[in-house]
């Protein structure tokens, strides 16, 4: 064993199956994380010098957890129970052993992660899905995907090398190690009970109870891709942003994973996006927000000005956590009925959060039942994005951007979310969304026309 080499423990689920796991590094939040291989085996993994860099880096500003699946690696193996709430127990075991009340979590192509975090949302605090699906039985339906998975009861050894190099290409030692790792980390047989079991897998039902903000990661260098159902996942969860890539979707095969990771984990007391940066908005160029009531007069005067203040300071509340899950700061002193005001460093964050932003304001004041949307006492919201510098003074941003921001925001319909042309070149291909064109508009007090397109 190696200096670095941690601990295997062993811990039992609920449903009576052992679990291995080790932990390494300490402090933070825990991240309990699935393999960032296909397979999994933490005896061997962290003899492997590229996921054992990633999981060092880690270590390095908190605990990580890795643990075995029922049926892989160092866990109990002849286990027939696969079913995703089955293996969500697997992650809870290890979580209630270690006595962690919170953690983050991080599953590449382990939907029981998403499972786990529907059904204990008081024990997630962050969330990673990298390459899941939604429905399994269409992951195996792909005509390439079922060809391959054909041979895994005839012929054992056939089907991982075929499988592996399907994966990581035909050229190269790659695939054909990763084809050895995957004989070793699980057998044949518990191998075709998994594939039988995914065909049943269906994260739907789980997606609304998912209460962690979440980070979706998709590859566009897969050969096994569903890419409606990459947006389906962002749909269905509530705090969800949905990142696409060139390249692979671990952090073993892609560092920009790993980046992205580390950023989007980063807790309120570490450098880079800190407390302190929380509350101080960053001067230069920001992506800007602006979010205002559609018909906030109609409203004051459908509601009267103390029950409209109060739904608008109830709703406000809300927004601004929103906001800060999203990677964005809210502006001080900004209140909804005047506007919400806040800066990202992305723009991809910028739109995820408009996304939310409009539904958390349908969910929070409903229309009244025979009322269509805009109608009766619901705060539906204009949202405008745009992109430029800023100037930081006071707990408070000032420039021509922050005014083509608001104006912008005012051609947006109740419930729509408009961009400029900046803020659609920025993340066209980054944010998962399509974007439609809505022309040329003058805006009060820009001299120059802006282009605006509506985030679909």
């Amino acid at each position: 064993m190696g200096a670095m080499e941690p601990q295997i423990q062993y811990c039992k689920t609920s449903d009576g199956v052992n679990i291995a796991y080790w932990t390494m590094g300490e402090g933070g939040v825990p991240l309990v994380a699935s393999s960032p291989a296909l397979f999994s085996h933490i005896a061997l993994e962290v003899r492997d010098p590229r996921p054992a860099a990633w999981y060092e880096r880690v270590a390095s500003r908190r605990m990580i957890v890795r643990f075995d699946p029922r049926n892989s690696g160092m866990s109990q193996r002849g286990v027939e129970d696969l079913t995703l709430d089955a293996l969500a127990l697997d992650v809870l075991a290890v979580v209630d052993h270690l006595g962690l009340e919170r953690v983050d979590l991080v599953g590449f192509a382990h939907a029981p992660m998403a499972a786990f975090a529907a059904h204990w949302p008081e024990r997630v605090r962050r969330l990673i899905l990298a390459q899941v699906a939604v429905r399994y039985s269409e992951l195996h339906a792909i005509p390439r995907a079922a060809a391959v998975s054909s041979l895994a009861e005839q012929d054992w050894d056939l089907y991982t090398e075929t499988l592996a190099h399907t994966m990581l290409g035909w050229k190269g030692t790659d695939a054909h190690t990763l084809a050895l790792f995957a004989r070793e980390s699980v057998r044949q047989e518990d191998w075709v009970r998994l594939l039988s079991a995914q065909k049943d897998w269906d994260l739907g039902p789980y997606l609304p109870n998912i209460g962690a903000p979440t980070l979706l990661v998709r590859s566009e260098a897969g050969p096994f891709l569903l890419p409606e159902q990459a947006k389906e996942l962002a749909a269905g969860i509530p705090s969800a942003r949905l990142v696409q890539l060139d390249g692979g979707f671990t952090p073993v095969d892609n560092p920009v994973v790993a980046d992205l990771i580390e950023d989007f984990l980063k807790d309120d007391g570490e450098s880079g996006r800190t407390a302190a940066t929380q509350q101080a908005p960053p001067s230069g160029t920001a992506i800007i927000l602006f979010a205002d009531i559609a018909d906030s007069t109609g409203l004051t005067e459908r509601l009267g000005d103390a029950a409209f203040r109060d739904k608008a300071r109830a709703l406000d509340a809300s927004l601004r956590e929103v906001i800060r899950s999203n990677g964005g700061t809210a502006i001080d002193g900004k209140l909804l009925g005047d506007g919400v005001l806040a800066v990202f460093g992305a723009a991809r964050e910028a739109i995820a959060c408009a996304r939310d932003i409009h539904r958390l304001a349908r969910e929070s004041s409903p229309p009244p039942v025979g009322e269509g949307p805009g109608e009766g006492s619901a705060l539906l919201l204009h949202v405008g994005i745009h992109a430029g510098d800023v100037i930081r003074e006071e707990g408070n941003v000032y420039g021509g951007a922050v005014n083509i921001a608001s104006r912008v925001a005012s051609e947006a319909a109740a419930g729509e979310t408009l961009v400029s042309g900046t803020v659609r070149d920025l993340a066209r291909t980054s944010a998962g969304v399509s974007f439609e064109d809505r022309g040329e508009r003058d805006l009060k007090g820009i001299k120059e026309s802006v282009r605006v397109w509506a985030v679909v």
